[in-house]
């Protein structure tokens, strides 16, 4: 990737420090931009930071829970007074299943909703759902302001959404995705597009623990996380202008390959299809 694609963009990513928000982050690093990247893990920004020395765009990193409203000015102010901007706002940190249900796939049996404390709930749906609105809430009026922007969450495959055993992690990524159709549509017109990203089942600890993700490698494909890197970055750029309302499965996106046919290919509406017969 280019190191002046996205040299003028600032980008926050949000759960930075591992898995895919990493791999984001280094991908845009790699491509120019100015990235802040957001998590509660020190230690994980210290590794980032170090990653990243190599590469031509800039790093700042902060240390901050997207379930507090504080923490979330933080990040915005951390990210407009070292940059100047945002531009681009990118809601990957989140509590997945290996939160929810530590071990399920070493379960003989199928987990069920109500084995979820209420404080696990509200974890879930603060992290997923409303960190990520509001940190949109408080970016979007600066983005229409300057005529520009981009929003960009991840979700996941509208059948984990709905499967058994998925609760409270799939209705937060389905409120996500709704929202985001509605935040997409609010701002048609503006230059600021809205779209989400499906990473598939990559192989991080956020998916599942090692020994987890051992046994389920065994049946399926786990996909390499720094396949993210390359839509994202195209999501981020000059390139996507007039992209929005999309959602794009990464993990059949080709690295390397051509952004434009990748985006065609990998990409469908985004939400969910609420016509009857």
């Amino acid at each position: 990737m280019s190191g002046s694609l996205l040299g003028a963009k600032s980008v926050i990513v949000t759960g930075g420090g591992r898995g895919l928000g990493r791999e984001m982050s280094l991908a845009l690093l790699a491509a120019g931009a100015s990235v802040t990247a957001a998590a509660r893990s020190a230690d994980q920004l210290d590794s980032l930071a170090e990653a990243a020395k190599p590469l031509p765009g800039s790093l700042q990193t902060i240390t901050a829970d997207i379930r507090l409203a504080d923490d979330c000015a933080k990040i915005v102010a951390a990210a407009n007074a070292a940059f100047g901007a945002v531009h681009v706002l990118i809601n990957n940190a989140g509590l997945t299943m290996a939160y929810i249900y530590p071990g399920r796939h070493l379960r003989q049996d199928t987990p069920k909703f109500w084995e979820v404390s209420d404080a696990t709930v509200e974890d879930v749906m603060a992290t997923n759902f409303l960190g990520a609105d509001r940190l949109v809430r408080m970016v979007a009026a600066d983005m229409v302001a300057q005529g520009w922007g981009r929003i960009i969450s991840l979700t996941t495959k509208i059948e984990i959404m709905n499967r058994a055993a998925s609760a409270p992690y799939g209705g937060s990524k389905a409120a996500l995705e709704m929202t985001s159709e509605v935040w997409m549509k609010d701002l048609e017109g503006t230059g600021v597009t809205v779209n989400v990203l499906n990473p598939g089942a990559a192989d991080t600890d956020g998916f599942a623990s090692r020994e987890e993700r051992e046994l389920v490698a065994k049946k399926m494909p786990l996909i390499d996380p720094a396949r993210i890197g390359a839509p994202v970055v195209w999501l981020a750029s000059d390139a996507s202008d007039g992209v929005t309302g999309r959602r794009f499965d990464t993990e059949f996106w080709e690295p390397g390959a051509d952004a434009e046919e990748q985006a065609k290919r990998t990409g469908s509406p985004m939400g969910f299809d609420l016509k009857t017969e």
